[in-house]
């Protein structure tokens, strides 16, 4: 049976009088991709804040590792060793790339700061080549990168990815698909907020559709793929 890195049980979450997750319920297991897929507005990235600590639940219950941290601050999850990379990157535009990585490393003891940055640099070879370059002047699939390697500088076990195809030519799109992957393969569990259906469900396991802030539709990956409702809504026919 596998085992449920991360569960999020009957959570209800307001922005002022806004409604905007209906009882979400849904599990992550150690090692497997899921994606959360939807149209704008259907409560993704909001998700994604709840878990990580920048919004809070009503109700329910949010469990990661069997340990609850709906009440947890945020850099309190990190240290447990969770890690959101949030829409629209979010670097240091006036640090290095290198500054950058060691941003993220600061809930870590400075023992493992160089042993995570050489991993880093074995996922991302391109940032070892831009190490001493601003963070501002890369390209957006390079600045993707870097967010990604920020949140392993953590010592993340698990990834929360939101929307990391944005504004990306097709091309780095599939470089940073192909590096989810890999990270995957080699044991990062990873829930993945995606507006581009398509290569989300190609990658993931298993998915949850929303829709206007509730779970609608579940399953494997490869099945919605091949759903004739989730292929006329999300992936154009």
């Amino acid at each position: 049976m596998s085992e449920t890195m991360l569960k999020v049980d009957g959570i209800n979450v307001y922005y002022g009088n806004i409604h905007a997750l209906h009882d979400i319920s849904f599990t992550v297991n150690k090692g497997e991709i899921v994606t959360l897929i939807g149209a704008n507005g259907a409560g993704k990235s909001t998700n994604l804040k709840t878990i990580s600590g920048l919004l809070r639940t009503k109700t329910g219950d949010i469990v990661f590792k069997d340990k609850s941290i709906k009440t947890m601050a945020p850099h309190k999850i990190v240290g447990q060793g969770l890690a959101h990379v949030p829409e629209g990157r979010r670097i240091f535009l006036r640090m290095t790339v290198q500054e950058n990585l060691e941003m993220g490393a600061y809930t870590q003891p400075a023992s493992t700061i160089a042993p995570n940055l050489e991993l880093v640099y074995e996922h991302f070879p391109r940032l070892k080549e831009r190490s001493r370059q601003i963070a501002g002047t890369l390209s957006g699939g390079e600045q993707q990168m870097l967010a990604m390697g920020r949140a392993m500088m953590t010592g993340a076990d698990m990834l929360l990815l939101d929307e990391p195809s944005m504004g990306l030519a097709p091309i780095m799109v599939q470089e940073i698909f192909n590096i989810i992957q890999r990270l995957n393969e080699q044991g990062m569990t990873i829930l993945l907020v995606e507006q581009n259906a398509q290569m989300a469900l190609s990658v993931a396991s298993r998915a949850y559709v929303l829709e206007t802030g509730r779970i609608t539709l579940q399953g494997d990956a490869d099945s919605l793929l091949h759903n004739p409702a989730v292929r006329k809504a999300y992936l154009g026919g």
